[in-house]
């Protein structure tokens, strides 16, 4: 009963009179016995009631007591060690029973296994601690509650569950957490410190020599955790926690990631049967795929759906394809995916609500703190503090390797509603505005890095010069990394009538496309650009931008179609302006698309009109131009049968390239001359002058390397890696093959002429 005498208090009273009578003092007993003074005056004042049979023989011994002296010591001890739980054992110890386990859990596999290592190690008495981690509804405590089952058999001196209510306002404090142990464990209230860290003391007295399994659920901080964990002893403790807890020194952790498609279809499995998800497979694998491989929507889904045993999968399926509705459908009964992120949203400190509201508005699969701070209205290290507290509540994901975030499926879309119902209209189209002009703005500063023209190269005012790209890498990394948010950001520009933002942006990227000429956005900036340059009225920027467009379909999504139907709109603007560089433009673009499109005598006559209207004119940007024009010309004749003419007109590029071009850097005539000597190589290799070909297309490659032109280098490796196929070079297996999977990579057409040089010299060399 509350207030009656500890049993253990007649342990402390006979060791104290015997120690009186031998003469001891505790210092004298506590160095004689290999114990410590502190452990020894709590035995004595009854705050150990029961020490364990060694260190009772090791005080006996101290003591000289021998026969039923000794004995009596160790019965009066005996009588207050605490009992292990058992299934019959005391109410207190069945307070922190294992939870149920889940019958059809599912997967895990890898994980379960490092646990039972751990567990292995436990036995060899080494304590063991795992942390549990990873974003709301990936199983944490399913996960831990199944291990604690799998591995009970390991642990016979008990098994205990507490849930140390991490996410409710006020989380368990440590001092009644161990109050909770200590009384499993079989400690009467009566006996229990006062002090937290005397607690934590007894408890670890208690499980230095047990094979004690502890499962802690649901932890705040480590400051929580801490108190709890054995010091000694071949104990295992289990921690889940939303957080990361970090700062848990000596810890495995087992970080939990989202399902693959296979075992989210498993589980759908073990819920619904095998016969109804095989009788609708695919619904089944959608479903998956819907729930984003999220363990507690997969098993939502499930629910839902064993709850109602004649709905079909694919009605489920069709409702959660309707992003508004995901969430809605993702419930049953209590369960519900919303309500899990709506736990850890609540703990959030006010700046990092904002920040993950805001951030859903973010464009791409993932976004960096720049953004970050500009949607919710922050500094970059605010924003960066906020999204590394939501990573460590598990509500954003990092990047490995960048200073990069992105959203779980399912949070982007809680996220997303949380901007419509705690952000106003006007408060969103402010942080998207404000966003979107500070991207153009870098967006085109970071472009101009890559402009030919010495003039239009000037620095643009970049929004931040602080922490400006610098240099042509540093400004390729940020266009790379920010495309889908700078891209975003001309669209809003151009829907919202800010076309001179458009053009402006538009036209700074003219080099940067060349650069980087496999991407399929290119189709979108410029047609942007075209349509606001109609929107000013401004017939010559017009033109400028539909044969800029007319490249982008040409090369970037390989359209001849679309290419000569922007080309010759281009052409009729340009004509209407009395603009005759974007005339000769328009017309060699247009002969382009002819050309693709098989029209060739067509194309060879525009190439001609092109070239003679380039020529007549004076200015560093027609020269250029005609280069590009002859260059084009000179590939369409070898490629119709006439290569010594090729020869002659790249030759003739290659002749303005070596006398130069005024107020054009050198660097950009090398890519001319880059061009002019594959289509030399090219043109020699077509007239079966091998050996003559490698040369010229060895410099192209090395050209177009140093320049950083992926689509470039890579089509200039095929011409070389056929050339050497042909003079039976041992470098031409590796180049082909290079060649053949760099232009798959990059989507080309020519992946199938680099597979087919590839196949045909492995069937040379297997004759051979």
């Amino acid at each position: 009963m509350r207030g009656a005498t500890p049993v253990g208090s007649d342990f402390g009273h006979r060791l104290r009179q015997l120690r009186t009578r031998a003469g001891l003092s505790q210092e004298a007993l506590a160095h004689a016995a290999e114990v410590s003074v502190r452990a020894l005056a709590d035995m004595e004042r009854g705050r150990t009631r029961g020490p364990q049979r060694r260190t009772v023989q090791a005080l006996a011994e101290a003591l000289g007591l021998e026969g039923d002296e000794a004995a009596r010591l160790e019965q009066s001890a005996a009588l207050g060690r605490p009992r292990p739980r058992t299934t019959d054992g005391p109410a207190a110890s069945a307070t922190l029973a294992l939870p149920r386990d889940i019958g059809d859990f599912t997967a895990r596999a890898p994980a379960l296994a490092r646990l039972l290592e751990l567990a292995h190690d436990a036995e060899r008495g080494r304590p063991a601690v795992t942390v549990v981690t990873g974003q709301p509804g990936l199983g944490k405590t399913a996960f831990a509650v199944h291990a604690a089952h799998h591995l009970a058999p390991h642990f016979p001196d008990g098994q205990f569950a507490l849930d140390l209510r991490g996410m409710d306002p006020e989380p368990t404090p440590p001092r009644d957490a161990l109050s909770r142990l200590l009384g499993a464990m079989g400690i009467a209230d009566a006996a229990i410190p006062a002090d937290t860290d005397d607690r934590a003391g007894l408890w670890r007295s208690l499980v230095s020599d047990r094979r004690v399994l502890l499962l802690l659920d649901n932890a705040a901080d480590e400051a929580q955790v801490r108190p709890l964990l054995p010091a000694a002893g071949p104990s295992l403790t289990l921690v889940t926690s939303r957080h990361s807890l970090a700062g848990l020194e000596s810890v495995h952790r087992s970080d939990l990631a989202l399902l693959r498609r296979e075992e989210a279809v498993e589980l759908l499995t073990r819920i619904l049967g095998p016969e109804r998800v095989q009788a609708e497979a695919q619904a089944a694998r959608d479903l998956a795929d819907l729930c984003g491989h999220l363990p507690l929507a997969v098993r939502i889904a499930g629910q839902r759906l064993l709850s109602r045993p004649h709905e079909r999968l694919s009605k489920l399926a069709t409702r959660l394809a309707a992003e508004g509705r995901r969430l809605d459908g993702l419930q049953a009964g209590t369960l519900r995916v919303r309500a899990a992120f709506a736990l850890s949203y609540r703990q959030l400190a006010p700046e990092s609500k904002t920040l993950l509201r805001r951030a859903a508005l973010a464009a791409g699969a993932d976004f960096s703190p720049e953004t970050g701070a500009l949607l919710a209205g922050l500094s970059y290290d605010e924003a960066f503090a906020c999204a590394e507290e939501l990573t460590d509540a598990g509500l954003l994901q990092s990047d490995a390797n960048a200073e990069r975030y992105s959203f779980h499926d399912l949070l982007r879309l809680y996220a997303a509603e949380l901007t419509e119902t705690e952000d106003g209209p006007g408060d969103r189209d402010a942080a998207l505005d404000r966003t979107a002009r500070w991207m153009l703005r870098r967006a085109t500063a970071a472009a101009l890095h890559f402009e030919a023209d010495p003039v239009l190269a000037a620095p643009h005012r970049d929004p931040d010069p602080d922490t400006a790209p610098v240099g042509r890498d540093e400004a390729r990394a940020w266009l790379e990394a920010e495309r889908a948010q700078w891209l975003d950001a001309l669209r809003r520009a151009h829907a919202s009538g800010r076309h001179r933002e458009v053009l402006d942006t538009a036209e700074a990227m003219h080099w940067f496309s060349d650069v980087t000429q496999h991407w399929e956005q290119w189709v979108e900036v410029f047609a942007c650009a075209a349509g606001s340059a109609r929107s000013l009225g401004s017939r010559q920027e017009e033109a400028v931008h539909l044969n800029y467009l007319a490249w982008s379909y040409n090369l970037c999504v390989h359209d001849p179609d679309a290419a000569l139907t922007s080309a010759d709109a281009a052409l009729t603007a340009a004509r209407e302006c009395g603009d005759g560089l974007q005339e000769g433009w328009a017309l060699g673009y247009g002969a382009g698309a002819l050309h693709r499109l098989g029209r060739t005598e067509e194309a060879h006559g525009r190439l001609r009109k092109s070239a003679q209207c380039l020529a007549a004119q004076d200015s560093p940007q027609a020269r250029l131009a005609e280069l590009t024009i002859l260059n084009t010309l000179g590939t369409l004749l070898r490629q119709t049968g006439r290569p010594a003419e090729a020869l002659d007109i790249h030759r003739r590029s290659e002749r303005i390239c070596r006398a130069g071009i005024p107020g054009r850097a050198d660097e950009l005539i090398v890519l001319y001359h880059a061009v002019a000597r594959q289509q030399i190589g090219n043109d020699l290799a077509a007239m079966e002058r091998w050996h003559e070909a490698v040369p010229p297309l060895r410099q192209a490659l090395a050209d177009f390397e140093a320049a950083e032109m992926p689509a470039w280098v890579e089509q200039a490796r095929l011409d070389l890696g056929r050339a050497l196929a042909a003079v039976g070079h041992p470098e031409a297996r590796q180049t082909l093959l290079a060649a053949r999977d760099a232009l798959a990579a990059l989507k080309s057409p020519r992946q199938v002429e680099a597979a087919a040089a590839l196949a045909a010299l492995d069937q040379i060399t297997t004759v051979g």
